[in-house]
């Protein structure tokens, strides 16, 4: 996966875990009372690697979309090839009601191809805006994570805990760099999500057409629509 996000705009690496961790049974004596920011961070960095779950699965399940439609995409392809044979067979045969009724159905055929064509593209830049997303989950689970850290040492600090080779300030700067990460791919997210949206205009004009031509609406899985349509309610 580390390459392929590479090639979604960024250069650097993806995440790896923290370099420090502010062990739990420091601060295991100190009263819950005295403990409430330790227990939002566990919070936040709980829905965090459910978030980054749910990430990993949606860009997963996006691979069986694409397989789909690059499937549909070849067989409108084959569709134009039959049409185009049918169009000659009526041409040598001097039909005139024959050649109109395939020049016709060539018609149909490239315009249900051109919508198959723009349907690739559009799952394809819908992938990538998953995998961006994605990239983004990581980099916010493991802010979460550092905040969490910095929580415990805070506590176990003021607590006058001073455990052998913990250094306090360390997990402020974890913490500042986690988040520099998380806000920089977070703002590659709506970049992405906005391409990913004009690909989708520009096949939803083309299966209008194609629509129009046959007579009836294909009903196709339309991903971001469904995402735009449950993030307005």
């Amino acid at each position: 996966v580390g390459g392929a996000l590479g090639a979604c705009g960024s250069s650097d690496s993806p995440p790896g875990p923290l370099a420090k961790h502010f062990d739990d049974m420091y601060i295991a004596t100190i009263p819950p009372a005295q403990k409430p920011s330790v227990v939002q961070t566990q919070n936040d960095w709980s829905v965090a690697r459910m978030e980054n779950a749910k990430a990993e699965a949606d860009y997963n399940e996006s691979a069986t979309q694409l397989s789909i439609a690059q499937n549909d995409q070849k067989a409108a392809h084959l569709g134009v090839d039959s049409a185009v044979a049918n169009k000659k067979a009526a041409e040598a045969s001097a039909d005139t009601n024959r050649v109109n009724d395939s020049t016709k159905n060539l018609h149909t055929a490239e315009d249900i191809a051109k919508a198959a064509d723009e349907r690739v593209k559009y799952i394809e830049a819908y992938r990538n805006y998953l995998q961006v997303a994605m990239r983004y989950a990581q980099e916010n689970m493991y802010w979460r994570e550092a905040q969490y850290e910095v929580a415990k040492s805070q506590l176990g600090q003021s607590n006058h805990i001073a455990p052998k080779g913990v250094a306090y300030d360390a997990f402020p700067k974890q913490e500042q760099e986690r988040a520099k990460r998380a806000s920089s791919a977070k703002d590659r997210v709506e970049s992405a999500r906005g391409h990913a949206m004009s690909v989708r205009d520009n096949w939803l004009k083309a299966q209008e057409t194609a629509d129009r031509e046959t007579g009836r609406s294909g009903n196709l899985p339309d991903p971001l629509g469904s995402r735009a349509a449950a993030s307005s309610q």
